[in-house]
């Protein structure tokens, strides 16, 4: 007994757990997703909130800048709506056919008998498409998703009071404050934090991969150890950095010598982990 607590300690891995982001992350920006998305959001700030077709990049930018996704902004300065509505316009007419299957990546999941997760601020619906597409939807234990944080609202039938964010940094007012939004979504500390309760994550086990530079940084201050992805030049925050997720073993060598630690582990226990799917 006494052998076996002392080979265990000594075989204990150090990651215990994957957390990838999905969009620009899984796939290369090059697919044109994210730009249709962002197009798709301007529309729908136009046609369902009626709001003045010549303030929307300004504004678009602005409460992206400010709150982490637009949609956050918006609620943040007032504006109501459906959030399933929202999304089924905003991810209903992307070029899904643009994402074609990623054997490379996924025979690298699969090669790695490590937790893995998927940590987006997208909506389940589309974050199930994405990983069907990719050929992936089998290589992750679950998905932490905009409907695990985010529970529904309920619109309020009095017209809404809309705080002028634009005004706001144009002709700063001394004591007035942005407004806080109901929406949890990365970067938020909130966010992450409330993400790795709910799926029982310890974050100086687990390694974190984003293509976004605040939510790696985000990442860096909660504990996580951080790989940005879709750039090879490593910034503030993040532990290392990779073109894309095709080149994690040369780049992260160790994530195999603790997949050998697993299998040694689950070998000597001969017991295998269950796994549970986290999702909204």
């Amino acid at each position: 007994m006494e052998f076996d607590d002392r080979y265990r300690q000594s075989q204990r891995p150090k990651f215990d757990c994957l957390l990838f982001d999905l969009d620009d992350t899984l796939y290369p920006y090059s697919s044109g997703i994210a730009s249709s998305c962002l197009k798709n959001i301007q529309d729908y700030m136009v046609e369902k909130l009626g709001i003045e077709e010549g303030k929307i990049s300004e504004l678009s930018n602005l409460l992206y800048k400010n709150y982490g996704t637009t949609m956050a902004g918006l609620r943040a300065v007032g504006y109501q709506f459906d959030y399933d509505e929202y999304h089924s316009f905003v991810h209903g007419k992307l070029p899904y056919e643009n994402l074609k299957p990623d054997p490379i990546l996924k025979n690298i999941l699969q090669n790695l008998p490590i937790r893995k997760l998927i940590f987006t601020n997208g909506d389940k619906i589309h974050a199930i498409k994405v990983l069907k597409r990719l050929g992936l939807e089998d290589c992750f234990e679950g998905i932490i998703c905009f409907e695990t944080l985010n529970p529904p609202v309920k619109i309020d039938e009095e017209t809404p009071q809309i705080f002028d964010i634009i005004k706001h940094f144009s002709l700063p007012e001394p004591g007035v404050e942005l407004p806080k939004t109901p929406v949890l979504c990365k970067p938020s500390f909130e966010s992450m934090d409330f993400a790795l309760k709910i799926a029982n994550i310890d974050p100086q086990k687990t390694i974190f991969f984003d293509d976004s530079v605040r939510n790696i940084q985000a990442g860096k201050l909660i504990g996580l150890h951080t790989v940005l992805v879709g750039n090879s030049h490593r910034i503030k925050g993040a532990d290392y950095a990779l073109e894309t997720l095709h080149n994690m073993r040369q780049a992260l060598p160790e994530l195999w010598v603790e997949a050998e630690k697993w299998r040694a582990l689950q070998y000597h226990s001969g017991k295998v982990a269950l796994e549970t799917f986290v999702s909204a």
